[in-house]
């Protein structure tokens, strides 16, 4: 007896090599009908025997293509409508799109082969790919996922390539970015004048230069890297004097795992993350030291190839381990246009490796690590943007627009949370023009219409993406207050929308609701009935503002300024200078000096008590600075962090810290020290807050948690109690998981999702603008 269904697949199911998966498994189980891409994802008519049919289904759902992800399969009969074969259709148009957009993916083994291959039509062929690998985010310019709607709309298929396209035999069947030397795009290098141009020829004219000691700027998947030898220190430092990058880890490529466990101590899980699908910038313990690569780090950063121009430069004998990081002047949005690229960055590279093929969007690398409570992703980017990384309980479109530090973008569509690349720091000019892209680039994808658009932004009336979002147009507009945004992206990740939680939100800084610095807050609550602020840090004072975040000693004057009988920290061992005493007399005037209860200010402070009395060339320098004393020291009691009546007193720990200085204890000691006891403190805190509110769960969210040695003393302390600790996994414990958490407590209108500005704070914004 003939049986027809209709099958509706939602998930990561367009430009991963899915249609040619199911017209290959239709085939091959003898049953007619068609596949075709739609708005939601892929729709499937099947008709034929009952037995077969239900053979289909389960491989369907067992054995997808690598890279597809199905998060939803609805089957519903259908009526037989005498199909006679089984065909893939045209893409059909009649809503909106809600497909999830594929990531880029790294080239896979089989084009790995053929492009060493000399009797194969692509040998040496820098853009070689099939429905297994190659771009997609990166190429996509709208839904749904064809040729058409790409960057290689321009270069029409020759018949050899259009041949494998139209055969359901060849792995490329219907990969939308197929290509060849004779009909698709190729790499150039340039040097001023001079163009060197053949597939084989610039590959060796990079590597030339690679070895003398230049710096070159390569275009990737999502824009232009600086390279360089990572085992020439001249050349590298040379790079960071250009990049004005003065001391923040530089990332690296391996050219192979064999190189890789050279460089860094890999376990299982990292090296898991390192050979993923997304292929990420991997962070681990050093095993070498590569001078000027990484000053003062104990970690490197290190990704393996990931596309066939990378394999190539390898193969023709580039140096086994290269910087690669992003193109740009330090703190600017990475470079992606060719002309731009050329104009920004001949004042750094030596020569450029020119590819064909537009990007149609920015995309830098991501970067991740194997963390205590499992992968943490400290920049989401290539290889998981766009993905949906939560399902929110919402109808209606939802645009977040997240932090102005380390800014991502959250669209929810139909319920799908879609985060966007990493962007980065609002208030460099670049990046703004960067966020405004991004942000039309998703609203425009999706076909988002302002008259039912819900945008969501942080509470803070100053913040940049505060005084866009009064300018986009929205049927509605509300603001959220950072940390609860930083709880509710951990539980986001979990769809845990009733479960009360203890959450702890430790960072730098962010707008309160008494208008003043928080950073060091604990709340009560779930996110569909909120979060209480029911703990917090100490009250100081910031002197400078947001200037403190950049001198630690600055930041150390509004925190020691709550002690008694403290010594002199212009003498030795202390040394603090100038910029303390001036700290000092805006804290004694009440002169441009504002309240805080910022955890990442206090670590900022024990720094400078521990050392580390310079200004800061990038965010957190300090607190990694101590958290790599501390790993040099052993085990040892931790100093006093009390908590009493919902505050953590951080006077105690300081003045531990100030007389083991002056006593002389070894620093690597103070700073461990440091670290165990504010873990002990906090775990004292959530531990009498669970017992009051009746929950064991803990949510710990936030930059400070990025910090390992404090999650580990953390692990330990509060799985003896039988807590349930959740941390990020999809999105960052940084800035760049506040857009998750915006939508996810907009998503259920919760009492902390306020109204757009305020009377007070539109003057603010008004001012500011």
């Amino acid at each position: 007896m003939l049986n027809a269904y209709s099958i509706k697949v939602r998930g990561v199911v367009q430009g991963v090599g899915f249609r040619p998966f199911v017209y290959r498994l239709a085939r091959t189980n003898g049953l007619t009908g068609w596949v075709l891409n739609e708005e939601e994802g892929v729709e499937i008519h099947l008709e034929g025997e009952e037995k077969t049919l239900r053979v289909f289904m389960e491989e369907l759902k067992t054995q997808p293509p690598p890279a597809a992800s199905i998060v939803t399969l609805r089957v519903m009969p259908a009526e037989p409508a005498g199909c006679t074969e089984f065909l893939i259709l045209t893409s059909q148009r009649q809503r909106k799109p809600t497909v999830r957009v594929s990531p880029d993916l790294p080239v896979c083994e089989d084009c790995r082969r053929e492009v060493f291959d000399p009797q194969n039509r692509r040998y040496r062929y820098p853009y070689i790919n099939c429905t297994n690998c190659g771009p997609r985010y990166t190429v996509i310019e709208s839904l749904p996922y064809d040729r058409c709607n790409t960057t290689m709309a321009k270069w029409s298929l020759d018949s050899y390539c259009a041949a494998e396209y139209g055969d359901p035999a060849n792995r490329r069947f219907h990969a939308q970015p197929v290509a060849c030397p004779h009909c698709g795009p190729h790499y150039y290098f340039q040097q001023g004048d001079e163009i060197v141009r053949g597939d084989s020829e610039v590959a060796h004219v990079a590597v030339q230069q690679l070895k003398a000691g230049d710096i070159l700027a390569i275009k990737g998947l999502g824009g232009y890297h600086l390279v360089c030898d990572a085992r020439n220190a001249k050349s590298v430092a040379a790079l960071r004097t250009r990049k004005y990058r003065k001391e923040k880890p530089f990332a690296l490529m391996a050219a192979d795992m064999e190189v890789v466990r050279s460089l860094v101590e890999l376990t299982p899980e990292a090296e898991q993350l390192m050979t993923s699908v997304a292929r990420p910038i991997v962070v681990a313990a050093a095993k070498v030291e590569l001078p000027e690569v990484a000053p003062d780090n104990d970690e490197l950063g290190v990704m393996l190839p990931y596309t066939p121009l990378h394999h190539l430069l390898f193969e023709a004998g580039a140096p086994d381990v290269l910087v690669m990081t992003s193109a740009n002047r330090s703190s600017e949005p990475i470079a992606y246009e060719d002309d731009q690229a050329i104009g920004q960055l001949s004042g750094i590279a030596d020569g450029f490796l020119i590819g064909e093929r537009g990007i149609a969007r920015r995309v830098d690398d991501s970067v991740v690590r194997a963390g205590v409570f499992g992968p943490a992703i400290l920049r989401r980017a290539r290889g998981y943007a766009p993905g949906a990384v939560a399902a929110l309980p919402s109808e209606r479109p939802i645009l977040a627009l997240g932090a102005d530090l380390k800014n991502t973008v959250t669209l929810v569509v139909d319920g799908q949370a879609f985060v966007s690349q990493h962007i980065g720091d609002l208030d460099h000019y670049q990046a703004f023009r960067a966020f405004q892209a991004t942000v039309g680039d998703l609203l425009a994808m999706y076909e988002i219409q302002p008259d039912k658009l819900l945008v969501v932004h942080d509470a803070h009336p100053q913040y940049v993406s505060t005084l866009h979002a009064m300018e986009l147009e929205a049927a509605e507009k509300r603001a959220v207050q950072h940390h609860r945004a930083h709880i509710a992206s951990a539980i986001a990740e979990r769809a845990a929308w009733d479960q009360r939680v203890i959450g702890v939100s430790f960072d730098g800084t962010g707008y309160g609701d008494d208008h003043s610095i928080w950073g060091g807050e604990i709340f009560a609550g779930s996110v569909r009935s909120g979060f209480d602020r029911v703990a917090h840090l100490r009250g100081a004072v910031l002197p400078g503002g947001d200037a403190a975040a950049s001198y630690p000693v600055q930041a150390a004057a509004g925190f020691l300024e709550r002690l008694d009988d403290l010594p002199n920290v212009m003498a030795k061992p202390f040394s603090f200078g100038v910029r303390y005493l001036n700290a000092v007399r805006l804290v004694q005037k009440n002169m441009r000096t504002f309240p805080t209860t910022s955890m990442g200010r206090l670590f900022d402070t024990a720094a400078a008590l521990t050392g580390f009395t310079r200004e800061t060339t990038f965010e957190g320098q300090a607190a990694m600075w101590l958290e790599r004393l501390a790993g040099k020291s052993p085990e040892t009691e931790g100093y006093p962090f009390p908590y009493a009546s919902g505050e953590l007193d951080f006077r105690p720990l300081l003045k531990a810290v100030v007389r083991d200085r002056v006593r002389g204890r070894d620093v690597f000691e103070i700073a461990r020290a440091c670290h165990r006891g504010i873990a002990l403190g906090v775990r004292d805190a959530v531990t009498q807050l669970c017992s009051t509110y009746d929950t064991k769960t803990i949510v710990l969210s936030g930059g400070v948690f990025q910090n390992e040695m404090l999650l580990n003393d953390l692990k330990t302390l509060l799985e003896r109690d039988s807590c349930v600790i959740w941390t990020n996994h999809a999105v960052p414990a940084n800035d760049g998981g506040i857009s998750l958490g915006q939508a996810a407590l907009a998503a259920f209108d919760t009492p902390e999702v306020f109204g757009f500005l305020g009377e007070e704070d539109s003057k603010c914004a008004e001012r500011a603008a």
